[in-house]
């Protein structure tokens, strides 16, 4: 693998979506951040203005860094008084998490106030939560969902009770000791070391960021896709169900994230051979997945002789609605960067299939119009039920009957399909000179990364983050004494208190997101106690970045 460096580049002011299309960041480059400007300010009053806001992002700041941290590193909530810590599922007080809205979430917010104050204890915090990345980086290039200081032991003894027995997170009910590409935990981290090696380039974090791109490149099937977890192993089957982690996985945005990323490598390392192919290959791998018409569709995996197959027992055999107009979107993206009319060959065909399977107008609640399971060979719905009470006596089913459908899981997606027939109408008519503008496959000089990540960025996948916006005047206000937010931990767990009983205990949990007391997955609290949220300070901290950035441009 050869890597080559460039000197350091000036940022560009843009910023990008970080769960938008993948390709978004990229895709933007070379185009100017624009942010509504609401009122015309005097410059002492926006000095003042911006004083204010710096003042309670470094309160903020310094609470989450010098209390809330473990090593550099962060959990997604905290009890107020840290009597118990929640990543997706409770924590021990020695393990960080990976997953985002984790740490590597965390860095990317530290630069993005770096980039907008100029202050450089914020550079610092995101050489923190770097090092704590660093050290919980695997030998083969790849990270867990967490990491735990207290070592293998300590992370074994977890697995055995708090997650065993949670009942609906079945990823988290064995330890297969490898590392993994699920829910965005390895991409953002190895995303993050990369947009930090860049910042300075400074040499200490180069050797990670090699290694992670090894571990890309080195999972990577020949066919182009990548397997949910790797190294490779096939010793998790249950419930009937083979080891799902080695399928050529789509689900959770596996190969898009990873294209992602090698994209940023080419784009700032250097034209890499190897990289450019790997890239080439996972495109590809949209293409030979689709389903033949009339079922013009894509499944969440596939087995290696390319055959749509499920995962966890409440993901079926099927072809998949969300994860179809994700990939639609995906090969527009490649059209665009490559200039390949091939990505754009079967759009019509899959979006014709999504419109095929739209339920009927009396039938549609919210805008979710389509059934996330199809059928193969059918196109009949599918909908995932379960019985019993913990994941000793549970067990999950899949039947046609839309009534009573589990609570954790959306049997119904809302799909914009019209808006994917504009994109695609607009890639036919797009001028040949335009796409020569973003083509990002081309050898030649490395360009500069997004000056920000996180402005505007989506909400967080933190079960206790609010929509509800607010000014800079009023998280000022919000910001207690101690520099934290408080925010309603909505999300939270019971406490491990053994493994569930082999006879379901009474109530009925066939649509609740938990089980009995014994069920630690986490559930919603109609009575939530008031805590300590990273998600909860990502979005201010955005929200203050963006008020400062409005301002800078005034």
């Amino acid at each position: 693998m050869n890597i080559r460096t460039h000197p350091r580049h000036s940022w560009l002011a843009i910023s990008s979506a970080r769960k938008g299309s993948i390709m978004l960041c990229l895709l933007r480059l070379g185009l100017a951040l624009v942010l509504g400007l609401s009122t015309i300010a005097s410059p002492a009053r926006a000095q003042s203005d911006d004083r204010h806001i710096e003042d309670t992002m470094k309160r903020a700041t310094r609470f989450m860094v010098e209390k809330a941290a473990t090593n550099g590193g962060y959990v997604w909530s905290y009890a107020a008084d840290m009597s118990r810590r929640w990543g997706e599922m409770e924590a021990y007080p020695s393990m960080i998490w990976v997953q985002p809205p984790g740490t590597p979430t965390m860095g990317h917010l530290f630069l993005d106030a770096y980039h907008a104050t100029g202050d450089d204890y914020y550079y610092q915090a995101a050489e923190k939560a770097a090092n704590a990345l660093i050290a919980g980086q695997q030998d083969n290039g790849g990270w867990h969902y967490f990491i735990d200081f207290g070592g293998e032991a300590s992370t074994k003894r977890w697995y055995d009770t708090i997650g065993r027995n949670a009942w609906r997170l079945e990823e988290f009910q064995h330890y297969w000791g490898n590392a993994t590409f699920d829910d965005a935990g390895t991409s953002e981290a190895m995303q993050f070391l990369l947009r930090l090696y860049v910042e300075r380039h400074d040499p200490k974090y180069l050797p990670a960021v090699r290694k992670a791109l090894g571990f890309v490149l080195d999972s990577q099937y020949p066919i182009g896709g990548w397997p949910q977890r790797y190294p490779v192993k096939n010793e998790f089957a249950h419930h009937g169900k083979p080891d799902y982690t080695s399928f050529i996985t789509f689900n959770d945005d596996v190969a898009g994230e990873n294209i992602k990323f090698l994209l940023m490598c080419y784009q700032v390392l250097g034209s890499d051979a190897r990289v450019r192919d790997a890239i080439i290959r996972a495109m590809n791998v949209y293409l030979v997945t689709q389903q033949a018409a009339p079922q013009a569709g894509w499944g969440l995996q596939y087995t290696l002789d390319l055959k749509p197959v499920g995962a966890r027992t409440y993901e079926p055999n099927a072809l998949v609605t969300h994860t179809t107009a994700a990939n639609v979107a995906q090969l527009l993206d490649f059209h665009r960067l490559t200039g390949d009319r091939k990505f754009l060959s079967r759009v019509p065909e899959a979006l014709d299939w999504l419109d095929s399977v739209r339920l009927p107008v009396d039938q549609i609640t919210a805008g979710r119009a389509y059934p996330t399971f199809i059928e193969i060979g059918t196109n009949r719905p599918l909908y995932v039920h379960r019985r019993g009470s913990n994941v000793v006596n549970g067990a999950y089913y899949v039947d046609h009957d839309p009534s009573n459908t589990v609570g954790h899981y959306n049997s119904v997606r809302a799909i914009d399909v019209a808006g994917l027939r504009r994109r695609y109408a607009e890639a036919l008519a797009m001028d040949p000179r335009e796409i020569a503008k973003t083509l990002l496959l081309e050898a030649g000089p490395a360009r500069p990364l997004p000056r920000y990540f996180l402005v505007e960025a989506s909400t967080s996948s933190d079960l206790n983050t609010s929509d509800v916006k607010r000014s800079p005047q009023d998280l000022a206000r919000a910001l207690n004494a101690q520099g934290w937010w408080p925010t309603p931990l909505r999300a939270t767990s019971n406490p491990y208190a053994g493994d569930g009983a082999a006879s379901p205990l009474p109530g009925d949990f066939r649509t609740t997101r938990v089980g009995d007391r014994t069920d630690t997955s986490p559930y919603y609290s109609e009575t939530p106690v008031v805590g300590i949220s990273t998600g909860t300070y990502i979005e201010n901290m955005r929200a203050l970045i963006a008020a400062l950035v409005r301002n800078e441009r005034k």
